[in-house]
């Protein structure tokens, strides 16, 4: 049989190809043209089969789908570590609003740039991210070749980007001509939380969302002290009734935290068809409490991973969120199979991918985008090897993490971000050291 012309052919010692098949021993590999997928398998039947322009052997290492992070304000990189072990409410109210009001395109567009380096480093390759001046960050991705859905949040108050609804609104459109699409950036109607809005904002958002075919995306019932807020302010109604009344949970909805439920509210999600975020390193960091998050497994409700911005967590490391969201479940239940291992690398890819609605994304599927990380398993805390996904999600760090791919194009590789920009990003950031401090 004649081979086939493909633009690269990825090998490396092992492979995960997604959490519906057992890993591939034995040396794999991937091969790929257009961006997209064309076959993974067996490294012997792809190189009888395929004749690619590119060879890329990655040695004694995991190939497998890159990782999403499902909620995240990748910006913050700016804040990691400026107010640490405090509440949400006062961490939020108290030190970050009154920086983020300073705000500028430039500053923006440095963290964003400084979070998707990290990203890249530790095995993510897409992500969902809302913030201020959000525009900057879509560019930015859309320069360096990561995959985002992105939005501005949408507050019941004046921000950088907008004075009003109005302001809001046009600013959506607007973008929507050029991220409203299914590519690699996109857009999504992201509210803030129900505690910075309003009935009239929440009930907007959501047409809005209806209108331009766009995704949702709101922080909801994060912390006990949000519940109470949520019932002071809205007729004892608690933050899933007053979203469910508010229109917002259907399909479209994507729900980061959800951390003070009740059995009753998680039926209503589940009965919706709306998915959660669940953020656990900052949950726990916040003190805002554990998600349950076998009860939402066993309602049926799609549950993603995230690791919110760099100043509540203080990393995008998803590989230390995938174990924590695995372990914490089995410590909060007394069930030791309450999220197992398989379950966990599901929520870190096709899970997170739901919010993308791209066909493959978080496999390694045929026709999947060709967004893919591979682990270096010469690494001590990598050896031997067992069994492919337990290493993955027990054993592994962002820092194995040697090859970034997405869409077929080689973001980092072994020590080097293909940009050549990262020195220069992480000397301006020191810069910003001494303006966070005087606008405190």
């Amino acid at each position: 049989m004649e081979k086939q012309a493909c633009d690269l052919l990825v090998t490396a010692s092992r492979m995960l190809t997604g959490t519906e098949q057992p890993g591939i021993g034995g040396n794999a590999g991937v091969a790929v043209r257009d961006g997209k997928i064309l076959e993974a398998g067996p490294a012997e039947k792809l190189e009888a089969a395929w004749m690619p322009s590119v060879r890329c052997d990655l040695g004694n290492a995991l190939l497998m789908p890159g990782l999403v992070n499902a909620h995240t304000h990748v910006p913050m990189t700016f804040l990691r570590g400026f107010a640490d072990d405090l509440p949400l409410m006062e961490w939020l109210t108290k030190h970050i609003f009154p920086v983020e009001a300073h705000l500028t395109d430039r500053i923006v567009s440095l963290g964003a740039r400084l979070g998707m380096y990290e990203m890249m480093r530790t095995g993510t390759t897409a992500f969902v991210d809302s913030y201020l001046l959000e525009i900057n960050v879509l560019q930015e991705v859309e320069r360096m070749g990561m995959r985002c859905v992105g939005g501005e949040a949408l507050f019941a108050f004046p921000s950088p980007a907008y004075d009003g609804w109005n302001g809001a609104e046009a600013l959506y459109r607007e973008q929507a001509v050029r991220f409203g699409g299914r590519g690699r950036v996109q857009l999504a109607v992201m509210p803030h939380s129900v505690y910075t809005t309003s009935d009239d904002v929440l009930r907007r958002s959501m047409r809005l969302a209806e209108e331009l075919d766009l995704m949702l995306h709101i922080h909801l019932s994060e912390s006990a002290g949000e519940v109470e807020q949520c019932r002071s302010l809205h007729q004892d109604r608690r933050p899933v009734a007053y979203a469910r009344d508010m229109g917002l949970l259907n399909e479209r909805a994507v729900l980061a935290h959800m951390v003070d439920v009740m059995d009753e509210e998680l039926e209503t999600v589940a009965a919706s068809g709306a998915a959660i975020v669940h953020n656990p390193v900052s949950n726990l960091k916040l003190a805002s409490g554990f998600a349950r998050v076998q009860d939402m497994l066993m309602a049926g409700i799609p549950v993603s991973l995230g690791t919110d911005g760099a100043c509540s967590n203080n990393s995008l490391d998803m590989f230390e969120t995938m174990k924590l969201a695995a372990i914490l479940a089995k410590g909060c239940t007394g069930d030791a199979t309450a999220v197992p291992a398989m379950k966990a690398l599901g929520m870190a890819t096709v899970e997170g991918a739901r919010i993308f609605r791209t066909p493959g994304l978080g496999t390694m599927a045929p026709g999947a985008p060709a967004d893919m990380i591979a682990l270096d398993l010469d690494e001590p805390n990598l050896c031997p090897i067992f069994n492919e996904v337990s290493h993955a999600v027990y054993a592994a760090s962002g820092k194995d993490c040697v090859f970034t791919m997405v869409d077929g194009r080689i973001l980092y590789d072994h020590g080097c971000y293909t940009d050549g920009l990262y020195a220069d990003t992480a000397a301006e950031m020191q810069e910003l050291v001494e303006w966070v401090k005087a606008k405190v």
